[in-house]
């Protein structure tokens, strides 16, 4: 079963284009070239976490591989349903021990609402990834695609992403290999706004938007 994504444009990202194309004349080229196409969330906070989980360290068309299979064994994606799940289920869908070990603490975290999820809405950045990252297998970068994709908070830079250092390598640097303090420094232009930045970068190196 596939989740649908939520398609309204986040309320900021107008304001937030005009301000990187005002700012930064890489932002100025780069985003006219993907015209209405915008951040998009699944609206679904376990689904985004557990697809996050499947996503790490494997490639974009392998995460949706193996993800599709997942869910077409578990059917309705929810914490009770992983959970029901045998780990050899998991496994032939071509998640690691590793993984299922991952999901399964994951939806006993919902399923026993250690996560505050009404509350995350009145919570600022660094306290949801404090909460987040005390479930296995979610370290700051899963919890920062979280903010971006689920939350849609408009200021997060995931200073970790291989995809935003590469494509700030490719676009600022010419292709030479790009600093954390390097990308801290240039995306103090892109705030408040570098999750809309980080975004467009990423289009530069895949036109095909990914949403967790």
């Amino acid at each position: 079963m596939s989740e649908a994504l939520v398609r309204l444009k986040p309320a900021y990202w107008d304001e937030a284009c005009a301000h990187l194309m005002k700012r930064d004349r890489v932002m100025r080229r780069l985003v006219p070239q993907f015209g209405a196409a915008h951040l998009e969330s699944r609206g679904d906070p376990f689904v985004t976490l557990a697809r996050s989980v499947v996503g790490q360290q494997i490639s974009v068309k392998a995460a949706q591989s193996v993800w599709d299979r997942v869910a077409g064994q578990v059917r309705r994606v929810t914490p009770g349903n992983v959970l029901k799940q045998s780990t050899e289920d998991m496994r032939a869908c071509g998640l690691s021990a590793r993984k299922v070990e991952y999901l399964r603490d994951l939806a006993q975290h919902f399923a026993d609402k250690k996560v505050h999820v009404k509350a995350w809405a009145e919570m600022d950045d660094e306290a949801i990834i404090s909460e987040l990252v005390a479930i296995r297998g979610i370290g700051r970068w899963t919890a920062e695609m979280f903010l971006m994709f689920h939350l849609m908070r408009p200021d997060v830079l995931p200073l970790d992403d291989l995809g935003l250092a590469n494509g700030v390598s490719r676009l600022y640097f010419s292709e030479e290999k790009v600093t954390r303090s390097e990308l801290r420094e240039l995306a103090q232009a892109w705030a408040p706004f570098r999750s809309v930045a980080t975004w467009y970068i990423w289009r530069s190196l895949d036109p095909q938007p990914v949403a967790y």
